[in-house]
């Protein structure tokens, strides 16, 4: 098969250094940006695979670059490598439109894990387009973008993602492990309560103005998206 290509933005060199010889060990196609503004410049004019991104930069951070990124419209899996582990750290890397977060230090073998797991959901994740519509919210599945009874409410990105994947699955319930590796990946930690903080975050910007309200708490089993 053809090799994944990968860009590993990463300003320490030895680390960076190790990361590529890994990785290319493993068949993977590696390049390496020592900057933020370099790794901005290479992943918007090169369709990488995936994304290896620090968060700590010289002139662009990792944050503002997952940012940047998201912002063109580019869907490339980004793995977060960072030192920088609190639980507030991962969030705000989330609603940039990180994919996966992994701490420094790390075992390689796990960041190979992480990585093939990113690749294989970006591989198997189906295309969606059109429109969805439940009573009176509608998301644009190309654009990216939904209204609620003509109002256009912003989302961050991983807002944006776990209502998309709700709306996909309308009137199931959905458990929270379910969401947990549909939206935030198989690594993350199932018992933290970042499902129902986005929940919390989804319902006071799209239900909490309007009627009906949309999304349901099933006690004991998690959540559905419904209009009745």
């Amino acid at each position: 098969m053809s090799a994944y290509k990968i860009l590993i933005v990463e300003d320490e060199s030895r680390v960076a250094a190790f990361i590529k010889m890994g990785l290319e060990e493993c068949g993977y196609d590696t390049d390496i940006a020592y900057d933020g503004m370099m790794g901005k410049s290479l992943a918007l004019s090169i369709q990488y695979d995936l994304i290896v991104l620090d968060i700590n930069l010289p002139h662009v951070n990792g944050f503002q670059l997952c940012k940047i990124i998201r912002e063109k419209n580019i869907q490339t899996p980004i793995l977060m490598l960072t030192a920088l582990g609190r639980m507030e750290d991962k969030l705000q890397g989330f609603e940039y439109g990180a994919d996966d977060y992994l701490s420094k230090p790390f075992e390689f073998k796990e960041l190979i894990a992480r990585i093939k797991a990113l690749l294989k959901r970006s591989r198997t994740q189906p295309i969606l387009a059109g429109i969805i519509r439940i009573a009176d919210l509608e998301i644009n599945l190309d654009a990216k973008t939904i209204t609620r009874a003509g109002i256009e409410i912003e989302l961050r990105s991983k807002e944006y993602t776990l209502l998309e994947y709700m709306a996909t699955k309308k009137g199931k319930v959905i458990s929270r492990s379910e969401l947990i590796e549909n939206v935030w990946g198989t690594n993350f930690d199932i018992n933290s309560n970042v499902v129902d903080v986005y929940i919390n975050f989804l319902r006071n910007k799209m239900d909490k103005n309007f009627t009906p309200q949309l999304i349901h708490t099933r006690v004991g089993m998690g959540y559905v998206l419904k209009d009745l």
